[in-house]
């Protein structure tokens, strides 16, 4: 699969006394270390033969994504062809319920806290994610673990559907691109495996995604998340244009959680889809909403921030919940809005479709929600085996100007005083200079050379 999705989009902070040569180096021979070992060993043995055959796929993740290719018209991906892979294997995404979840960013943050609120429930619950870092099967967890599907469950699903995925291929003249294979198998799996419910995050846009074949009567509720100035091409080219793609995934009658906030011009085009489709609205943002960030700590050597989530959306079928000194892993303003949609998604679930969902089981999911790549600390060990002990070193995936800003603004709160390093590494196609303005534009952080 080649070099980790991380390495092309990442932050490296360093907090304590350390000299920017020696952390520099240090941290860039540790990345090419760690990145030569993943390149080399690749995926697990027991994947070869899947990996190799996705391999042979187009792969727009890696190659770029063709200009209007995510916007519902003529230039956009044919949803047709994904109905048609989806026929030959049974229609399984119509054998579970799902929740479907699209934004520029925070959906598959949401998707994570959605899917352990889900899980302390007790619920089987199957959650689809992209991209991923070290695995392929980082993309999928099954049952009641947060853990990536095993290699030799995905491994012997594929060989179980490789056939019809073959056949597949050849009707479409081999137009189906790896996304849309990975995404038939995951979804496959899910009915094989006769979840309780799917948590599934859109790739690109929504309206003419490869997840978006899940109808009205298997969806629970749509979300979306944010709306920001990313593969602006592939999605028409503006703001508005991105936030009508994201719409496609709102359904007739089915509940849509907005996280945001929006601007109101953008949240008018959401506002109309839903009407068009009968959907009921549930605002995340809403003034009547309560979130906030009371303090950083420790527990364990790892740092989390404590929380109050206060949902009083009585004007929304009285979505009520307080949740005072909540600890999340998951660091920052933006994941604490992440916090907050999830939570109004399973109230949603719980109050309007029935689901049994309690406030301990959203706490829980909610403070053993923990993902690679955001915010993420390495251990003492790892700082060690950088040639700095005692050093707290931060990774995260932010490769936007609006994920830079909500990293800078968490480690301005969560580390006022530490003199900090920044190494940084992403993709030729990124916003590199609207990255780095947010990254000096804090005027208390001293640059260092």
């Amino acid at each position: 699969m080649g070099i980790p999705e991380f390495s092309r989009r990442c932050s490296i902070i360093f907090k304590g006394k350390v000299n920017l040569a020696s952390a520099t180096t240090g941290v860039i021979s540790y990345l090419q270390s760690r990145f030569r070992s993943f390149s080399s060993k690749q995926e697990a043995p027991e994947l070869k033969e899947i990996t190799d055959y996705l391999d042979h796929l187009k792969n727009y993740e890696k190659f770029g994504v063709p200009t209007g290719a995510g916007i519902d018209s003529e230039d956009g991906f044919d949803l047709g062809r994904m109905r048609r892979l989806m026929e030959l294997l049974g229609n399984p995404q119509s054998k579970f319920k799902a929740v479907h979840i699209a934004g520029t960013k925070g959906k598959g943050s949401t998707a994570a806290f959605l899917s352990s609120m889900l899980r302390a429930e007790g619920y089987s619950v199957g959650c689809y994610t992209s991209p991923h870092i070290r695995s392929i099967t980082e993309r999928i967890s099954l049952g009641r673990s947060a853990m990536p599907v095993s290699v030799n469950v995905l491994s012997c699903h594929f060989q179980r559907i490789k056939q019809v995925l073959d056949k597949a291929l050849e009707l479409e003249n081999g137009c189906i691109s790896h996304f849309e294979v990975f995404t038939a198998i995951a979804f496959s799996l899910f009915a094989e495996e006769n979840v309780d419910i799917a948590v599934i995050e859109a790739g690109l846009g929504g309206a003419r995604d490869a997840t978006n074949i899940i109808s009205s009567s298997e969806l629970l509720a749509s979300v979306i998340t944010t709306v920001g100035a990313e593969h602006l091409a592939a999605l028409g080219g503006s703001l508005e244009s991105i936030a009508l793609a994201k719409s496609g995934i709102i359904k007739y009658n089915c509940p849509v959680v907005l996280g945001g906030p929006f601007p109101p011009h953008i949240e008018c085009i959401f506002h109309d889809k839903a009407s068009l489709m009968s959907s009921p609205v549930v605002h995340v943002s809403g003034t009547e909403n309560r979130s906030c960030v009371k303090s950083f700590s420790r527990l364990s050597g790892k740092p989390y921030q404590l929380c109050d989530i206060v949902i009083q959306a009585e004007k929304d079928n009285n979505l009520l919940i307080e949740l005072v000194d909540v600890k999340l892993f998951m660091l920052g303003t933006h994941q604490l809005q992440n916090a907050a949609t999830a939570t109004c998604v399973a109230l949603c679930l719980r109050e309007k479709q029935g689901w049994r969902i309690s406030d301990d089981s959203i706490r829980v999911g909610l403070e053993s929600t923990y993902l690679l790549g955001r915010s993420q600390f390495l251990s003492s060990k790892e700082a060690a085996q950088l040639g700095m002990p005692g050093l707290t070193i931060l990774l995260d995936g932010a490769h936007t100007e609006d994920s830079a800003k909500a990293l800078m603004d968490t480690l301005r709160t969560a580390f006022s005083t530490a003199r900090l390093i920044l190494v940084v590494a992403m993709a030729s196609d990124k916003d590199h200079l609207g990255f780095a303005k947010q990254l000096l534009s804090a005027r208390d952080w001293k640059r260092l050379y």
